[in-house]
């Protein structure tokens, strides 16, 4: 690391420590040359993940729209917020894993169903219904069908 006083590229780390959210490492450094101290932080490089949408558009994965989708569709449920925020923490980490640069919406969608359809059948169902773009109400019971045969499984 270059010391930022005088360019020197030999410098050592004194101390290293994880900050207080453990999503990087506070490092002291001292110069080999001028002995001035600073400090750097390292973290994990995140590769920005876009969303291709159902019109070929493309905008980046936006953690707060899975938040907001899945706080309406569980509304006045006994859905805890805690509970929604280990669903959107599995949802993100599971799509990270996939190590996609882009991801279809439709794929994101049938994610958040599946986690929603274990925690909460109404919260899935109303999700499901703007998701899936219910355009009468025989789509509406062919869907509640399915989970019906499927919770009898």
């Amino acid at each position: 690391m270059k010391c930022p006083f005088c360019d020197n590229i030999d410098t050592k780390v004194i101390d290293s420590r994880p900050t207080e959210e453990g999503h990087a490492i506070r490092r002291r450094r001292e110069c080999d040359n001028c002995r001035k101290r600073f400090t750097t932080y390292e973290k994990v490089e995140e590769i920005p993940m876009m969303v291709v949408k159902k019109d070929g558009s493309r905008e980046v994965f936006d953690r707060n729209k899975v938040l907001n989708g899945i706080i309406k569709a569980c509304e006045k449920r006994p859905v805890s917020m805690n509970d929604i925020d280990k669903i959107v923490d599995e949802i993100e980490r599971g799509l990270s894993n996939m190590m996609e640069k882009e991801i279809e919406s439709r794929v994101i969608g049938e994610i958040i169903m599946d986690q929603l359809k274990g925690i909460d059948e109404v919260a899935y169902v109303r999700f499901a219904s703007v998701y899936r773009q219910f355009k009468d109400i025989n789509t509406f019971i062919s869907e509640l069908e399915k989970l019906l045969n499927d919770s009898k499984k």
